[in-house]
């Protein structure tokens, strides 16, 4: 069994497809070592273990609260799923990753994020969650008990999350345009206009002679023609005549509808279409988290680096992130701009060139993507998080027999092997 792209070969010997809670619990609690298995879309060993465990066969509806203030879902169900079903009750998510395909459970222990200067990242919007312990008990934590900050993205380390509960906001419409020809100077000199010229703004550049893609995600306006006009002006950039893909050479089809168009906000906060075959689908991904006040040095550190990823890189994307309370997210206490790198699948390649970028971003407070691929262990990596004691203090409190544990964590946050 391979992760979603075919990059990662899972080594875990057995697959346990549980139909109840009960059923669930009794696995868990006979298992000498044990991951749950989500979507599949990480790109390093975060998700492997002996055995894995799918929910998908737990039936768990998505239940909108009396007061519409939250929705509770199942860990395993697909943030596009979960979006249907607010829709259709007019409500909407704070935000989306650029993938809707993603399972909720997996999105939130990884911290996977949407874009923009005002968002947080996807579990920055769990009001609470229920998992299993490796006792076999089922667990139920919300906003504000004392370890809840921790357990939020818990790297499926303190338990198996069965069902996850998210802060909703009444629904909205978002018009996405892709603008070309943004210069490295005007990014240089309008960094934080130009982050801030939507509620989500992502950029799309090879390192080379230019940024090739600016995608402005904004809610639909009265003025809206008004607002992409001094866009283009005001940053020197034109719009795109047509759709387009991330990835130059590919064509748009699964992309979500862009030139301005307005549409339910779940089929335009993500890049892709659910559906459809995500990104390049053939890939590697790699990404890093820096300091705000750092993303001019990284900005230049990583053109510095552009022939070198060249000939590996499909695409790189430059995004901004929030800053939350979470003791294991990336954006813990610091606002954040993220450097997410797609890569053509040759592994040893890849990890060459990602040598020379955490050489250089690093030393700046970089943060790596828990499910991407990275180099870094946890005199580095752990070292950086301040509440990083608590959760591993609280990891053995729920997991005391270790049973959530694989080498991942061992490696990256115990620095063991």
């Amino acid at each position: 069994m391979k992760n979603w792209s075919g990059t990662y070969a899972y080594r875990a010997t057995a697959l346990h497809t549980p139909s109840s809670i009960d059923e669930l619990c009794a696995i868990v609690a006979a298992s000498e070592r044990i991951r749950v298995l989500g979507t599949r879309h990480s790109f390093n060993d975060i998700a492997d273990s002996t055995s894995l465990v799918s929910l998908l066969g737990i039936a768990s509806p998505t239940t909108i609260a009396a007061d519409r203030r939250t929705v509770t879902c199942s860990a395993a169900a697909t943030y596009g799923s979960v979006a249907v079903d607010l829709a259709a009750a007019g409500l909407a998510l704070h935000n989306l990753a650029s993938l809707p395909h993603i399972s909720v459970g997996g999105a939130i222990a990884t911290a996977t994020h949407g874009s923009g200067d005002r968002n947080g990242n996807l579990a920055t919007a769990v009001a609470g969650l229920e998992l299993v312990t490796s006792a076999g008990e089922v667990v139920a934590s919300r906003r504000g008990d004392p370890d809840f900050d921790g357990l939020v993205v818990g790297l499926g380390a303190c338990g198996a999350i069965t069902r996850v509960t998210l802060d909703v906001q009444p629904t909205y419409e978002i018009e996405q345009v892709v603008y070309e020809g943004l210069t490295w100077d005007a990014l240089s000199g309008q960094f934080d206009a130009i982050t801030a010229a939507g509620d989500s703004v992502s950029l799309f550049t090879s390192w080379g002679d230019d940024v090739s893609q600016l995608w402005v995600k904004t809610r639909a306006a009265a003025d809206a023609d008004h607002v992409h006009a001094t866009v283009a002006e005001t940053f020197g950039v034109r719009a795109a005549s047509g759709e387009r893909h991330p990835v130059p050479e590919m064509p748009a089809d699964n992309c979500t509808a862009q030139q301005g168009v307005a549409g339910p906000w779940h089929d335009r906060l993500p890049h892709f279409r659910m559906g459809f075959l995500p990104s390049s689908g053939d890939e590697i991904q790699s990404e890093y988290h820096v300091p705000r006040p750092c993303a001019p040095e990284a900005i230049e550190a990583m053109r510095a680096l552009g022939s070198r990823m060249a000939p590996h890189l499909l695409i790189s994307e430059v995004r901004t992130v929030a800053a939350d309370d979470l003791w294991t997210s990336p954006q813990h206490e610091r606002d954040t701009v993220s450097f997410h790198c797609t890569w053509k699948p040759d592994a040893p390649a890849v990890l060459r060139v990602l040598g020379h970028i955490e050489a250089a971003l690093l030393p700046l407070g970089a943060r790596p993507h828990w499910g991407k691929v990275f180099l870094a262990d946890a005199s580095t990596v752990a070292a950086s998080y301040p509440r990083m004691p608590d959760f591993v203090d609280l990891v053995e409190r729920m997991d005391p027999r270790g049973a959530f544990r694989n080498a991942w964590f061992e490696r990256v946050i115990i620095g063991t092997h």
